[in-house]
C-alpha cells in the first residue's frame, strides 16, 4: 500500500516538474516578480498533489490544466500586488532574473523576459497582462486563455487585440546581436567608472532614459530622468562617491546586464536596451529586497 501512494505522488511530481519551467516563466511574466512566481507555482502544485486519483484521471491536458491554474493565482496576487504598488516609493522595476547566455540566442524569447518589456507589461490591466503573456508569448489556444481568466473567448480575443496594440506602441526595438551588445555595454561601463564625459555622450542615445528602483530603501532616482545630459549629470560623479566598487558583467532577463557592488552605495544590478548601437534605455534595481534570488544562484554557481 505505502509504496502504491508513493509512486503516485513521485508520478504526479514527475508530471509537474516537466511543466514547471514553463509556469514558472508564466507567472514571472505576469507578475514580474520571481519570488512571488515560486509561490504561485509551489500553490499550484499543491492544488495538484491535492487532488484525488479521480480528479486527476478527468485532466485529459495536464498543460493547459497547470496553466490555467497558475494563471489564476497569479490573477489574484496581481490584483493584491497593483494596490501595494501604488504605495511603492518611486520607480517600481520588476525583479531581475538570472538567465543563462543561451536565452539571448533565443531572440523572442529574450526580448519577452527582458526588463524593458517587463515595465511594458506593467501598464497593462491584470487580465489584459494574462491575456497578452499567455497568447503572445506561449501560444495558448484562445479558447483556453478563456478558461484561465474567466472569460468568454470572443471577450479573450478582444483583450488580446487591445493588449496587443498597447504593447506594439510602447516596446522598445530590442538589439539583440550579442558581440555589439557587448561591446556597448562594455563601452558605458568604462565611462560610468571613470567618470568619462565624452565617453557616456558618445555610448548614450540623446533621448536616453534612466529608471531607478531603490524601493525607499537604497538611494535611487525617485522618478525617470530624461535626456543625456541629466543622465550624464546623475552617472559623471560615481568614481568620486564610490568606495571600492566591484564591478562585474552577468546574464539578465535574457540580455548582459551590470553588477556593482559598492561600500557605499550598496548593490547595483543595471539591465540595458541598446538601439542602434547606443543605449536607449537604463533599468538600475537598487532595493537590496529584490535581489536577494540573484544573490542566492550567483553563491549556488559559484
Amino acid at each position: 500500500m505505502h509504496s502504491s501512494g508513493s509512486s503516485g505522488t513521485t508520478d504526479r511530481l514527475d508530471l509537474f516538474t516537466t511543466h514547471r519551467s514553463l509556469l514558472f516563466t508564466v507567472a514571472y511574466e505576469m507578475l514580474g516578480s520571481a519570488a512571488d512566481a515560486e509561490d504561485v507555482v509551489q500553490e499550484a502544485w499543491l492544488r495538484w498533489a491535492g487532488l484525488d486519483a479521480g480528479a486527476r484521471a478527468e485532466v485529459r491536458d495536464p498543460r493547459a490544466y497547470f496553466v490555467r491554474i497558475v494563471t489564476r493565482q497569479a490573477l489574484n496576487r496581481l490584483r493584491t500586488l497593483s494596490r501595494r504598488r501604488e504605495e511603492y516609493v518611486g520607480e517600481w522595476l520588476p525583479e531581475p532574473l538570472l538567465t543563462v547566455p543561451d536565452v539571448a540566442e533565443d531572440i523572442e524569447l529574450a526580448e519577452n523576459v527582458s526588463i524593458a518589456m517587463l515595465t511594458v507589461l506593467e501598464s497593462l490591466t491584470p487580465v489584459e497582462r494574462a491575456v497578452f503573456v499567455l497568447r503572445e508569448v506561449f501560444d495558448a489556444p484562445y479558447e483556453e486563455i478563456a478558461q484561465a481568466v474567466d472569460k468568454s473567448t470572443a471577450a479573450v480575443r478582444q483583450i488580446g487585440s487591445r493588449a496587443r496594440s498597447h504593447v506594439a506602441a510602447r516596446r522598445p526595438r530590442m538589439q539583440v546581436d550579442r558581440s555589439e551588445q557587448q561591446a556597448v555595454v562594455e563601452r558605458f561601463l568604462s565611462a560610468v567608472t571613470t567618470g568619462d564625459v565624452q565617453g557616456l555622450m558618445d555610448v548614450l542615445a540623446p533621448d536616453v532614459v534612466l529608471v531607478a528602483d531603490g524601493g525607499g530603501i537604497a538611494l535611487a532616482a525617485r522618478v525617470p530622468v530624461y535626456g543625456v545630459k541629466k543622465v550624464i549629470n546623475l552617472l559623471r560623479p560615481f568614481p568620486q562617491w564610490a568606495v571600492n566598487p566591484k564591478v562585474a558583467l552577468l546574464w539578465l532577463n535574457g540580455g548582459l546586464g551590470i553588477r556593482i557592488d559598492d561600500e557605499a552605495g550598496g548593490p547595483s544590478l543595471i539591465s540595458v536596451v541598446v538601439e542602434d548601437g547606443r543605449i536607449a534605455r537604463i533599468f538600475a534595481m537598487r532595493n537590496p529586497d529584490k535581489l536577494g534570488r540573484v544573490d542566492e544562484e550567483t553563491r549556488l554557481a559559484r
